[in-house]
């Protein structure tokens, strides 16, 4: 392709300080001409990118693409972590009702926006392995359905009625627990399950020697064997957004490339692995393709 005729790519990116300067259009390209999806939080078409493969490249939470993987669908990630932070703050419980701590868990009942959604897996990864939690012991209640449509919840999984809503249940106590994406609402009564998760999630970092990532960046799989170049230029935008927010006093962002994200990424696995969202643990190495595995050479 020329200058005068880029290559047209549909892509769903969420705005955030190392994205703004791709997504307003401060840095533009010859060779790709982004379209981005108009939608109000990434997160509202990931079942449109694992489902209808309707992008050309996306933004996408690494658990749901994890499972996609698994499922066959033709999607390949590129080495660019776009949000990554530790989810210990995510899970909470209303301390009216009494005291409640990570190893009480056990038998209780536990809100959740759906059971496979990455910041869950997290949680459930940490109370699992670190505080001995059986997740087969837990009632999860869930309100939307998986975006993988090929997996189904567990059994313990039970769907809240229609007109329920996650912090009213936990505030009326109806579940005993919530992971809730946005962490802790402005109510005194709202408390955080860790009582220091900044604390527990350097402990978790010190164990595990990961970051817990969130979203990464894929392309189709068509896309790439016909575009190789405009996947390419993507991965070069993102880095160049990344590096000026940066130059703004940003906030150091995780690391792009495959080496630095390798740990990190068998981490998800594990996790996704031992709570039965894969029946195998896929390798770090099959996620990615000979183009993005080294998308900046």
């Amino acid at each position: 392709m020329t200058a005068s005729h880029p290559i047209p790519l549909h892509m769903l990116l969420g705005t955030y300080p190392s994205t703004q300067a791709l997504v307003d259009g401060t840095l533009r390209s010859d060779i790709v001409e982004l379209d981005f999806a108009k939608v109000a939080r990434p997160n509202n078409a990931f079942k449109r990118a694992v489902r209808d493969l309707e992008f050309d490249m996306a933004e996408l939470a690494i658990i749901t693409f994890l499972m996609a993987k698994a499922h066959g669908k033709p999607l390949v990630l590129l080495p660019a972590v776009i949000i990554g932070r530790f989810q210990h703050p995510y899970i909470v419980y209303n301390a009216e009702r009494g005291p409640l701590s990570p190893r009480d868990l056990n038998g209780k009942r536990i809100g959740l926006r759906s059971y496979s959604v990455t910041t869950a897996t997290w949680v459930r990864g940490i109370l699992q392995a670190d505080f001995g939690l059986d997740l087969g012991k837990v009632q999860w209640v869930t309100f939307e359905e998986p975006h993988v449509a090929e997996f189904v919840d567990p059994p313990n999984v039970h769907r809240a009625d229609n007109d329920k809503e996650l912090l009213q249940m936990l505030l009326a106590g109806e579940v005993d627990a919530a992971i809730v994406g946005d962490g802790v609402k402005a109510d005194p009564r709202i408390h955080t399950l860790f009582p220091d998760p900044l604390s527990e999630a350097a402990a978790w970092h010190d164990r595990n020697q990961a970051i817990q990532i969130n979203h990464m960046i894929v392309a189709r799989q068509d896309f790439l064997e016909r575009h190789p170049e405009a996947v390419r230029e993507v991965f070069s935008l993102l880095e160049q957004s990344r590096r000026l927010a940066a130059e703004k006093g940003g906030k150091k962002e995780p690391a792009f490339g495959l080496e630095a994200n390798r740990r990190n990424l068998e981490v998800a696995i594990d996790y996704c692995y031992r709570q039965n969202l894969i029946d195998r643990r896929l390798s770090v190495d099959e996620l990615f393709s000979d183009v993005t595995r080294t998308p900046g050479a």
